[in-house]
């Protein structure tokens, strides 16, 4: 039953102050002064040496110069004297790398740095002010030329005016055979 008065409880104990979260490995673990003290590093392992290959070239000249002419003494020179090709011979043979400049960079190449001198006096500031009035100057030059009144008949009728008709007054229609 539930304690008068009291909320119920909900949760659990927490374990004691000897409890460790986590896994624990008895060989490895040997808790904070093993991880600040030992360095668990690998051991290099020796490079597998690889096997070059023969140098045919070198040992059939070899065997011409010792007399020898049939398959069967160059396989007999082959195997007293087991020449193989050197490391740096072999190497270009595989692939060669690309010729470049020791001071080559990949990629793009890095901007500029900025002089602090001409961010301490404005001067990029300035230099944008400039390109501002210079291109507002433009847009008005373009503006005048492009602004034109359009042509109607009145713009028209004042540049051009008609000729000025002579005056003639109106006369009764019965005096016109006089």
């Amino acid at each position: 039953q539930a304690e008068v008065g009291k909320p119920q409880r909900n949760c659990y104990n927490l374990p004691g102050s000897d409890f460790s979260y986590g896994l624990y490995i008895h060989r490895t673990d040997g808790g904070v002064p093993e991880a600040i003290g030992h360095w668990n590093t690998v051991k290099p392992r020796p490079g597998l040496v690889q096997k070059m290959p023969r140098d045919f070239i070198t040992m059939n000249r070899g065997a011409l110069k010792a007399g020898y002419t049939t398959a069967q003494e160059f396989n007999l020179y082959y195997k007293a004297k087991d020449i193989r090709c050197k490391g740096e011979e072999y190497s270009h043979l595989k692939k060669s790398s690309p010729k470049l400049p020791p001071d080559f960079t990949y990629g793009i190449t890095a901007r500029s740095s900025t002089p602090f001198f001409d961010l301490f006096q404005h001067k990029y500031k300035e230099q944008w002010m400039e390109q501002q009035r210079a291109l507002t100057a433009a847009q008005r030059g373009e503006k005048k030329k492009k602004v034109k009144a359009c042509e109607t008949r009145t713009t028209f009728l004042r540049r051009h005016p008609p000729p000025a008709k002579g005056e003639s007054f109106w006369h009764l229609p019965r005096f016109e055979k006089v």
